[in-house]
């Protein structure tokens, strides 16, 4: 699975502090946290027909991610939220987009790691392009990385930052094998997530998906984990190993890039007969639905 570029994003404006500049235009300073040190933390946002699917639940994952790395300053919700509006109004957006939201701990007066460096700040940032859901919805194959998620002794899952170095080398073993993603464990062997999305398998009729001991509390996973309560679709969250995942029913993953997207090969073993099975289907019905129906309207 790769990516291309999408013409109707040549000429988008980037928000950076409120100020819209053309893409090729559009800057952050060399003295930036995010730049010195990945020292910022991020969303990513889906708009559905003028509304963003989720939003206040991703602002709270956002002001907690913040929170929890000691920013000085979390601009409020009200000015994230105009500021969004602006951009899309701005570009023209009102569908089929997805948004990149970075808040940085602002400018240093001088190269560092000592947040005390950080006089100026923060950075906010808004990158909003015309992206449709971005995996294949006839199945995705995974490769089981080499790198560990941290443990949070290690590292806290829970802050969503930037630092996207085990991701990236993840990735990138996924590519030298022609997988489309990796599959990424904990440091105990368990499954954790994918380098960009998280995991649900199906074993004899119950959805079952790994504790977030070493991956984020990911919002599209709490969504679908909501939609099988309400639909008294029998579901747990429970350690998982490699064999589980080798004889699953199912195997789905998901993310608001790619909403739901199911998974047909991992480490060369076809899941069950290598097709989008029916939890899989009947869930991505119900999780549609939801972006049909819900989210805070932004364009008219």
């Amino acid at each position: 699975m790769k990516q291309t570029f999408n013409e109707k994003n040549r000429d988008i404006l980037i928000n950076v502090n409120g100020v819209l500049s053309h893409r090729d235009e559009a800057r952050i300073s060399p003295f930036d946290s995010v730049v010195q040190g990945g020292d910022g933390v991020w969303e990513g946002l889906r708009v559905y027909d003028g509304r963003i699917f989720a939003l206040e639940h991703h602002l709270k994952r956002l002001r907690s991610s913040a929170k929890a790395l000691a920013f000085a300053e979390i601009p409020d919700n009200d000015t994230i939220i105009n500021e969004l509006r602006r951009t899309l109004e701005a570009n023209n957006m009102r569908d089929q987009v997805h948004i990149r939201l970075t808040l940085t701990r602002g400018e240093k007066i001088t190269s560092g790691m000592d947040p005390r460096l950080n006089q100026a700040g923060p950075t906010l940032i808004i990158v909003a392009e015309h992206k449709a859901p971005v995996y294949e919805r006839s199945g995705l194959s995974l490769v089981t990385s080499s790198v560990r998620r941290f443990p949070p002794d290690c590292m806290d899952p829970k802050i969503h930052h930037n630092n996207l170095i085990q991701s990236i080398l993840a990735k990138i073993e996924a590519n030298v094998a022609g997988a489309d993603d990796a599959l990424m464990l904990d440091t105990r062997g368990f499954v954790a997530e994918t380098n960009a999305t998280h995991l649900f398998i199906v074993d004899d009729g119950v959805v079952l998906t790994p504790h977030c001991v070493a991956c984020p509390e990911g919002v599209t996973r709490s969504h679908v984990l909501q939609l099988c309560m309400e639909n008294s679709i029998p579901c747990e969250v429970t350690d998982l190993s490699l064999t589980q995942v080798y004889r699953a029913d199912e195997m789905f993953c998901t993310g608001t890039m790619g909403e739901l997207a199911a998974v047909t090969t991992v480490d060369g073993r076809t899941i069950a007969d290598g097709d989008m099975g029916p939890m899989t289907k009947r869930l991505s019905e119900l999780y549609s639905g939801l972006t049909e129906s819900e989210g805070y309207r932004l364009v008219d």
